[in-house]
């Protein structure tokens, strides 16, 4: 089967290493017991330590097929490149996906699902690639065997001379066929120079023509037209590790991933991985290309990609110290993943998302536009959706996660976890009846909205209505709390304000000042706006009616007289 002086090849770059066979690795890594349809998919990220709403972005899709199709999704860390590895970056990333509802079914850290912790879980593992070495290196030893692969000594200098003559030339950049001087190295050569410790890599040897052509599939695309790859692209780099290029072959392989779904920065390097699927003579998975996470720039007013540097909102931290709720999250995922789904949703008022199946033909193949005031938007209606003791159970949760990092919330956890009960009261404010109210949106701005609850938190930020005459709010304002009645029902408690306006020259209805301005000093809407300013201190705010139901007369009283002062 191989060449002799293939093999002799072999023997020389991996002597010593009491490696396994392909054949063993077949056997150790099983096929997944799966029926008809189920997908396993996986997320794979490098440990850099800045999770990105890229990273949620991926893993929802992954995660979303593999559940609705019965399948499973799992975590594997691509960390074979040491300089880019931050310490603790994989308990970050899996702690900020399940923060937004993002689990994964076996993989790393997985070893106790729920709780962060450095144990792989799952029969495939390990799922650390820098724990899987020896893989790596029989599959390319085998690359070796079938003359698909070669050493490569080439220094950075030699390189930098090769590309420049290529740009001279105006050739296509890169190593490959013509351009490597130890392509075709003999096999005394190659030992002479392992012998002189010369550092090297291991490139295939790709067999491709420039423009040559192929075909290929996305299953976002569809049917595509594909360069062949000509590129001897490295394989094992000087440290013997892999490259992203051929870990990620060896690996969907041996763990049997059905589809890679991945961002389209990948698309192009699909030739390559195609190829080394071809030459190690193994089935690839359906690739998928998902399109990138744009916005609109203000300086331009073109779409670009969101970006690390000028975009906070590209940071997961972001939404987790912001507090959106991963039911807001999911919710605009899901009409940025698919086309149609706006539509279901509208059809569909109170039904799980679970109910919803994504497809990859109602995927976009363009830039899809990140709208952030959309997010917020679409938040309103999630939450809605939510019962108020769910949301105080997340504004809580909040408040311990991140208010202790910002002065302004200092001390809020302490007064939102002292009545839970009543802060879903709070909460529940307006949102039932025909036109429930929709003004909650995320943590920190839900709370600027109640903040006015809570003595330490209580501010006037408002004026006195423009129609209060000089005067009139001590005198309207004091007879308010001597008539006040916290057990009077909606109607009674409103004929009251009315009788009190219309009493001190304020019209008992608003279209009644406006016919005639000249008989009235203002109208009862005023003179509401005036209580309200001295409850929460700003004229416009949820139902007053059942603000004043959870505060209770005592403090409905102690609030207006120490506005009044």
């Amino acid at each position: 089967m191989y060449k002799d002086e293939n093999r002799a090849l072999a023997a020389l770059l991996f002597d010593g290493e009491a490696l396994r066979t392909i054949d063993d690795y077949e056997e150790l890594y099983k096929p997944r017991e799966t029926h008809d349809g189920q997908m396993i998919t996986r997320l794979g990220p490098s440990p850099t330590g800045f999770i990105h709403l890229g990273n949620l972005y991926m893993a929802y899709i992954n995660k979303k097929f593999a559940k609705q199709s019965g399948g499973a999704c799992y975590l594997r860390v691509e960390d074979t490149d040491e300089k880019r590895a931050v310490e603790g970056a994989v308990d970050t990333l899996i702690d900020g996906l399940a923060y937004f509802g993002i689990d994964f079914d076996e993989g790393a850290g997985q070893g106790n699902i729920g709780n962060i912790s450095d144990t792989d879980s799952g029969e495939y593992g390990p799922y650390y690639q820098s724990d899987r070495r020896d893989i790596y290196r029989t599959f390319a030893k085998e690359l070796v065997l079938r003359g698909h692969a070669y050493p490569c000594f080439l220094t950075e200098e030699e390189i930098d001379q090769i590309r420049a003559g290529q740009e001279e030339q105006k050739r296509t950049p890169g190593i490959y066929k013509g351009y490597s001087k130890y392509r075709d190295a003999s096999l005394d050569d190659v030992k002479t120079l392992i012998a002189e410790g010369k550092p090297y890599v291991l490139r295939l040897r790709a067999e491709g023509t420039e423009g040559e052509f192929r075909s290929g599939f996305d299953a976002v695309r569809g049917e595509l037209k594909l360069p062949v790859n000509f590129m001897d692209i490295v394989v094992l780099k000087k440290t013997g590790m892999p490259t992203y290029h051929f870990a990620h072959i060896v690996d969907d392989h041996l763990m049997h991933t059905t589809h890679v779904i991945r961002g389209e920065e990948w698309l192009s390097s699909l030739p390559i991985h195609l190829n080394l699927f071809e030459l190690l003579e193994i089935d690839p998975p359906v690739y998928a290309h998902a399109t990138v996470l744009m916005k609109f720039d203000d300086e331009t007013g073109k779409k670009r990609k969101l970006s690390k540097r000028k975009d906070p909102e590209l940071s997961l931290t972001y939404y987790m110290q912001e507090g959106y709720h991963k039911a807001a999250i999911e919710e605009y995922l899901l009409t940025i993943i698919n086309s149609d789904y706006e539509e279901w949703r509208a059809e569909h008022l109170d039904a799980s998302t679970d109910e919803f199946k994504i497809s990859f033909e109602k995927m976009s193949n363009s830039g899809i536009l990140f709208d952030l005031d959309k997010l917020r938007d679409v938040s309103k209606d999630a939450l809605l959706r939510l019962p108020a003791e769910e949301i105080a159970d997340y504004l809580i949760d909040w408040a311990y996660r991140y208010a202790a990092s910002e002065p302004e919330l200092s001390g809020i956890y302490e007064v939102l976890s002292s009545d839970k009960p009543q802060l879903a009261q709070i909460l529940d404010i307006g949102r039932s009846g025909a036109k429930p109210r929709k003004d909650l949106s995320y943590a920190k701005q839900i709370w600027e909205h109640i903040s006015y609850f809570y003595d330490d938190f209580y501010k006037i930020t408002d004026d006195i209505p423009e129609h209060i005459a000089d005067g009139d709010a001590a005198v309207l304002l004091k007879e308010y709390i001597e008539n006040h009645d916290i057990n009077d029902d909606r109607d009674t408690w409103f004929a009251k304000i009315r009788e009190l306006g219309t009493k001190h020259g304020y019209a008992a209805k608003p279209k009644d000042f406006k016919k005639n301005p000249d008989d009235y000093k203002g109208h009862v809407g005023d003179v509401s706006a005036l209580i309200r300013l001295a409850l929460v201190g700003k004229t416009t705010s949820p139902d007053i009616y059942e603000i004043e139901q959870i505060m209770g007369a005592e403090k409905v009283n102690q609030r207006i007289l120490g506005f009044l002062g």
